[in-house]
């Protein structure tokens, strides 16, 4: 899949300042990546966070690391105008617009990256991965969430029985996402997943969030213009075979939870010739057959 970085950005421009009272997912996400930093032994002077918002966490990061400098970037510059509604007026953190891919941060400034779903309007996880390295200090921390492919499952299958376009931005797997961390060199990463679940009284009320949270679909190769109601209509019917026994309709989540360590300077890329996987691609293949076999 190809994204439409121009679209991600304005899509996420017009949802700021709503995003907050329907980014419900995302703040359970957010939570569940917080209790992760207890892996952090030493607290961090300098930390950044990707894919920022409206700055929720990157307020919470500055209350946990009281010392520490907090930049908060995105690249939704509406975002971070509601960000300043929560830096504060005592050592505030600060806010930076930009793009993951070519970070405008200083070399091995940073000790703690930060980014809770924001990977996944991320197309390519090398060129982001090397930012990651190349920003971090040596042992600095990464801890980010993103989407797996079972995602939406649900409203990926229904329109799947309808036609052969893409309606649901594709998400790649853990597997996957590790093997671009050990090529990046970084040490010791550890993955695993998590589903979530929302519910809606009606399938069109789920499209309508994705919308206006700004998380609708950016592939290039979507189908432009309007969704005809006679294709609709067929999709909310195969959805039907989703209803739960509330009578309400499941979006299932799969979120991919993940932390490394940046390496050494003298330490090379796996690219490189080096020996770098303290966390071999086999071992996370296994356990992504052992959970897609429900073990």
């Amino acid at each position: 899949m190809s994204l439409d970085g121009g679209r991600v950005r304005r899509a996420f421009s017009l949802a700021a300042p709503g995003y907050d009272a329907i980014a419900t997912l995302q703040h359970q996400v957010e939570t569940a990546l917080l209790e992760r930093l207890e892996i952090i032994q030493e607290a961090p002077l300098r930390v950044l966070d990707v894919g920022a918002g409206p700055g929720r966490a990157s307020a919470l990061l500055r209350k946990r690391f009281a010392k520490a400098e907090v930049i908060a970037l995105d690249l939704a510059l509406p975002m971070l105008h509601v960000a300043k509604s929560r830096t504060g007026w005592w050592k505030p953190f600060r806010r930076v617009c930009g793009d993951a891919r070519a970070l405008p941060i200083a070399d091995q400034s940073i000790d703690l990256l930060f980014s809770n779903l924001c990977l996944q309007w991320c197309d390519d996880l090398v060129v982001v991965f090397d930012e990651f390295r190349r920003v971090l200090r040596p042992g600095g921390w990464l801890l980010f969430t993103t989407f797996g492919p079972d995602t939406l499952t649900e409203l990926r299958q229904s329109w799947a029985a309808v036609d052969e376009s893409p309606h649901v931005n594709v998400f790649i797997d853990m597997l996957d996402i590790g093997d671009r961390l050990l090529t990046a060199g970084f040490r010791d990463p550890m993955l695993d997943v998590d589903d979530y679940e929302l519910r809606y009284s009606d399938p069109k009320l789920l499209m309508r969030e994705l919308k206006d949270i700004g998380a609708g679909n950016a592939d290039r190769q979507r189908a432009r213009g309007l969704t005809g109601k006679h294709k609709l209509a067929a999709m909310l019917r195969t959805y039907e075979r989703f209803r739960a026994d509330d009578g309400r309709y499941p979006a299932t989540y799969e979120v991919v939870f993940a932390q490394a360590q940046a390496p050494e300077l003298s330490q090379p890329r796996r690219g490189d010739g080096g020996d770098i996987a303290a966390v071999s691609v086999d071992s996370l293949r296994a356990q992504l057959k052992a959970r897609r076999q429900g073990t």
